[in-house]
């Protein structure tokens, strides 16, 4: 049976990294502050430390945003816990993060091997199959969650299906090897969107989010061609201009 993962009236708006433009990228505080606007969806990434705890954390390395260095594959868990994004928040679990608002839904992008069999398990384990979407700039890392879980959970384009998009053929060719692969969305950077992709895609029966919109005329603009869905850091901009046009979808 297919994941209701995007059982929700569109346009979908979604915090990127949990809002980065209010508060720290994938902090708790940009969560909290997303979810109070009355978002239902949250984008965030994550890693699995040394000792298999995935963390939801953008960057292979805490040297960017954290007051801490070193690869999360390479630390353990007690250390990453260590470490304070801009030196003041927590880095938070993803199963934390999962198990304390079970209405939410996440976008989750795998962003290294070392995540995928962790991330199966704790699909399982916790039995979010209607609550999680993945994503991943690698084909195989989506291929290796898919293998390891029991059901289907809601799968977003890799670049191999992004560039089948591109290539021009109809969507309606395209939409056997999609399904198969549950995949149910093409999530696309602002570049690429474009009205005859967004037409293929949803000819293909894939909806269409784009990342990263944080200004008002390009949202307005990605709005009006029909995308499903915006991934914004500005998560208050993003919410005014869709209850201007009376298509905010407030968290229940």
């Amino acid at each position: 049976m297919p994941s209701g993962y995007l059982d929700h009236p569109t346009p979908i708006a979604f915090a990127h990294r949990g809002g980065a433009a209010h508060f720290p990228e994938n902090s708790w505080r940009a969560f909290e502050h997303a979810l109070k606007l009355g978002y239902a969806y949250l984008e965030t990434d994550t890693h699995a430390t040394r000792d298999g705890v995935l963390v939801a954390f953008h960057d292979k390395t805490l040297d960017r945003v954290t007051d801490r260095t070193g690869a999360i594959a390479q630390l353990s868990a007690a250390e990453v816990a260590a470490a304070r994004i801009n030196g003041t928040e927590p880095i938070p679990l993803l199963a934390e993060v999962l198990d304390a608002w079970p209405d939410v839904r996440f976008n989750i992008d795998v962003k290294d091997a070392p995540a995928v069999r962790p991330l199966a398990d704790l699909i399982r384990r916790a039995a979010v199959w209607d609550r999680v979407c993945l994503t991943s700039f690698s084909a195989a890392r989506l291929h290796a969650v898919r293998r390891l879980l029991d059901r289907p959970v809601c799968m977003a384009t890799s670049p191999v299906g992004a560039a089948a998009l591109r290539s021009g053929l109809p969507g309606r060719l395209l939409a056997g090897a999609f399904a198969a692969r549950s995949v149910r969305c093409a999530q696309l950077p602002i570049g690429m969107a474009t009205a005859p992709l967004i037409g293929r895609a949803h000819a293909a029966g894939l909806q269409v989010h784009i990342w990263t919109a944080n200004d008002r005329e390009v949202m307005t603009s990605l709005l009006d061609l029909g995308v499903d869905g915006i991934m914004t850091d500005k998560t208050e901009l993003l919410r005014d201009v869709l209850i201007d046009r009376g298509q905010w979808h407030a968290r229940a």
